[in-house]
């Protein structure tokens, strides 16, 4: 089984339906394990098994439908300037190297302007490549002088933008002079008599006719893609339309044949200016509704905006200039003040501060020493550094950020699989109603010209756009804002789910705490000295990473303390270590440590007392006797104080776990404002903790940020991680706080609240729209005594309730953190 994921682009849906249809469609082909089709980005993920069922098979099916598939590739062009060609045989010699190299699509060597234009495909080879081979045919490559990496869905939007702008003018040039021919003489308009409908009948309904066929061809798309569907049995927005126009333009032909037949009374009863209107209003709201969508992956835009083009490598002790794309991992590169880092890495040599406020959201720029990390798309502020590439290309935090959000803004929410099975059901409802409205009229002695009326407006008005709309733009906008202020949402269903939590479960140690503890006070007994404790303390734990470990060797550090040598070492997890130094039996942990080896704890007043302050006290025993107690405190996070405030504000539970004793974390828990304290909780055991609050009915979030939060993190409703934490606990969360502020929490959680009631809003619309608009299109008004709706408004309404689900999704962008 070789199973196969793969993102590619549809093109040619107009609603809900068509998504839904080439969905239903490919989720039926044998090999297929999932396919999901997202209106609002266009985008199809499909996952497939290859011995099943090819990439051809997909595309041939969706070709079936009427749409077409496009994958996302890698392939890039780039000019490089060549000098040493003497003559067109030079040019040949360079032509036929590249192209025997692997990877190039082609190659094209211009004689004359000493350049060679090159399709190639990134993935397989790399810029660098080329110019060796350039340079082994004999030749010196140029520093490349435009490189054009093809940004296909920018490229994809920016041409139907335009394609619809332009069918739209050619229509509306059509269409006006037939909205006056067939209304202005209503309306009092003069009219020539050559057109006059009392004079020249025929005439007047022979220009209808003509200026109509090219409005109709204009929209072809509307035919050809809705006739399709309705004939397969998935009708959509462009049935309800083809089926509503062409109605109107055959009985149109009809009455101009009457006419031409003698029957004059017939001119009044011409449909074609509504066919034409229908058509044009559509193309206008398609144009604007494609605009707008365009807007709702401006923060994608943005993201990929700070990515530098190119990037100062030393090389043989010279600083050189090479394209972003030839920087491999381990090259030297140089970051100069008010330059952006062109990739990610580690500072070798130098110091600065780094603006990273549009990765992280952080305004205050962050100091940078050799030793510290900086991520590419940052800016460097004052000083200029050397630092070692660690991460290029796909693998950046930045590039990881744009991964991250694109797929998040493809992905689903539980509300949109919602909408889409409701959308899936209604064209075909509708199309019942219009018909069963038009008999219901025509059975009750009206005309066919006002039963036609009814079945085209109830097609044109009920279109379900503005559903499909409503859930997709308000999650593209969202997670683009979230990633703007340093909150990375994964998906649709995390972002829907965030809004309902009820209780959050802090780790202490680097999420509520600084994560950097340290010895605060050293308690003796016996003969021993304090100093003699720290040596032995420091000794045992400069084996260990944990950072209670880490502040006591940074303790006997700033003594100025000698390590003595460690004959054993063993780390017993959740509870402490033990180590043989001078052939002393040295234990170093916690209380269940000492009373799982039966020590007798005589200190245990002091012990208490450290606790209530807030601070860990560990225990040391020589030999199976206590000897002393070293207490140990982590710093509170300035800002945990102000967001478990601010969670409370919002009614929300917070709770907080660690493996410290329960004096220690509810010393904690009063300083920050903690409702329930978890303490004592061994790592394996934190998943359990965050499971028992859910068996309690509540929805639960855990923020944590270390290997030991993965299982609960994964474990929670919504998992989210501290960005400065483990990328096993990143890659285990549901939101990624790219800054260790829990303010950031709060962020998450409003933008949810904010997103969710964004969707809410433009269903309710939406669902309004068509619920009160299906009825007045029947004839509702009209039963009542009041007029009958024309199809040229229904088309208009339509056209703009698509419009102003977009414009409400896009006041999203408006949004800000509460700080």
């Amino acid at each position: 089984m070789k199973n196969t994921t793969k993102t590619l682009q549809v093109n040619g849906m107009t609603c809900t339906a068509c998504a839904n249809a080439v969905e239903r469609n490919l989720n039926k082909l044998d090999g297929v394990e999932y396919a999901n089709v997202n209106f609002a980005t266009e985008k199809l993920t499909i996952s497939f098994d290859e011995d099943i069922v090819t990439k051809e098979d997909i595309f041939k099916r969706v070709e079936k439908l009427g749409y077409s598939l496009q994958e996302e590739d890698s392939l890039r062009e780039i000019t490089i300037p060549i000098s040493g060609m003497t003559c067109s045989a030079c040019a040949i010699a360079v032509e036929k190297a590249l192209n025997k190299l692997n990877g190039i699509e082609s190659s094209s060597v211009n004689f004359a302007t000493e350049k060679v234009f090159i399709n190639y495909d990134s993935s397989i080879v790399r810029i660098s490549k080329i110019k060796q081979v350039i340079e082994k045919a004999g030749y010196k490559p140029l520093e490349i002088e435009t490189e054009i990496s093809i940004d296909k869905e920018k490229e994809r939007r920016e041409k139907e933008i335009k394609s619809l702008w332009t069918k739209f003018i050619i229509s509306l040039i059509f269409t006006s002079p037939l909205f006056y021919i067939s209304m202005g003489h209503m309306l009092g308009a003069p009219l020539p008599s050559f057109f006059d409908p009392h004079i020249n009948d025929i005439n007047f309904a022979l220009a209808q006719l003509i200026l109509t066929i090219p409005v109709m061809l204009v929209g072809y798309r509307f035919y050809t893609v809705g006739f399709t569907n309705l004939f397969k049995g998935s009708p959509n927005m462009d049935s309800l339309i083809a089926i509503g126009t062409s109605a109107a333009f055959i009985y149109g032909v009809y009455a101009l044949i009457e006419i031409i037949g003698g029957n004059h009374s017939m001119v009044m009863e011409l449909y074609f200016e509504t066919a034409a209107v229908i058509i044009t209003l559509i193309l206008l709201g398609k144009y604007l509704e494609t605009v707008s969508k365009g807007k709702t992956s401006e923060a994608i835009k943005q993201l990929m905006g700070l990515q530098p083009k190119t990037a100062i490598v030393i090389q043989d002790g010279k600083e050189i200039i090479l394209p972003i794309e030839e920087v491999e991992v381990g090259d030297i590169l140089v970051a100069k003040p008010g330059e952006r880092i062109p990739v990610d890495g580690v500072v070798i040599e130098g110091y600065t501060s780094v603006d990273e406020s549009m990765l992280t959201g952080e305004s205050i720029p962050v100091e940078k020493k050799p030793g510290d990390k900086i991520i590419g798309g940052s800016i460097n502020k004052n000083g200029s550094v050397n630092f070692e590439a660690t991460k290029v290309g796909k693998d950046t935090a930045l590039s990881q950020i744009i991964k991250l959000v694109e797929d998040a803004q493809g992905s689903k929410a539980p509300i949109a699989k919602m909408v889409d099975i409701i959308s899936g059901y209604f064209v075909p409802i509708v199309i019942g109603i219009a018909v069963i409205s038009t008999l219901l009229w025509l059975l009750t002695g009206h005309s066919i010209t006002f039963a036609l009326t009814i079945f085209i407006s109830v097609l044109v008005i009920a279109c379900p756009c503005a559903l499909g709309l409503a859930t997709p733009t308000a999650i593209m906008v969202g997670t683009g804002k979230g990633a703007e202020n340093g909150v990375l949402i994964k998906g649709g269903e995390s972002l829907e789910t965030a809004h309902k939590i009820e209780t959050i479960v802090f780790d202490k140690t680097g999420t509520i705490t600084e994560g950097k503890p340290k010895v605060t006070d050293i308690i003796v007994k016996d003969e021993i000295t304090e100093e003699e404790i720290l040596i032995l303390s420091a000794s045992a734990e400069k084996g260990s990473e944990h950072p209670l470990g880490e502040a006591i060797v940074k303790a006997a550090q700033e003594r100025n303390l000698e390590h003595k040598k460690v004959d054993s070492f063993k780390a017993i997890p959740g509870h402490g270590i033990e180590v043989s130094i001078d052939n002393k039996l040295v234990l170093l942990g916690n209380k269940k440590l000492m009373n799982e080896r039966n020590i007798e704890i005589d200190l245990q007043q002091e012990s208490d007392r450290l606790a209530s302050e807030g601070k860990t006290p560990m225990y040391i025993s020589i030999n199976g006797r206590l000897v002393g107690i070293i207490a140990v405190a982590d710093v509170v996070k300035e800002s945990s104080i102000r967001a478990i405030k601010k969670l409370h504000e919002i009614g929300i539970e917070v709770a907080m776990i660690t493996g410290d004793n329960r004096r220690t974390a509810e010393a904690i828990a009063r300083q920050v404002g903690i409702d329930i304290v978890l303490a004592e909780v061994l790592p394996e055991d934190k998943a359990m903790e965050v499971k028992k609050l859910q068996e309690s009915g509540k929805k639960v979030a855990m923020v944590g940020d270390g290997i030991n939060d993965a299982p609960a993190l994964a474990q929670a409703d919504v998992g989210m991680a501290i960005g400065s934490g483990t990328d096993v606990a990143m890659e285990s969360a549901d939101i990624v706080l790219m800054r260790s502020d829990l303010m950031d929490v709060v962020t998450a959680i409003q933008l949810s609240k904010k997103t969710i009631n964004n969707i809410k809003q433009n269903l309710f619309w939406a669902f309004a729209y068509n619920t009160a608009g299906i009825p007045l299109a029947a004839g509702l008004l009209h039963v009542l005594g009041g007029p009958l709706l024309n199809p040229m408004f229904a088309a208009g309404a339509m056209a703009l309730s698509s419009v102003s689900v977009v414009s409400n999704a896009l006041r999203l962008r408006r949004f800000k953190p509460y700080h």
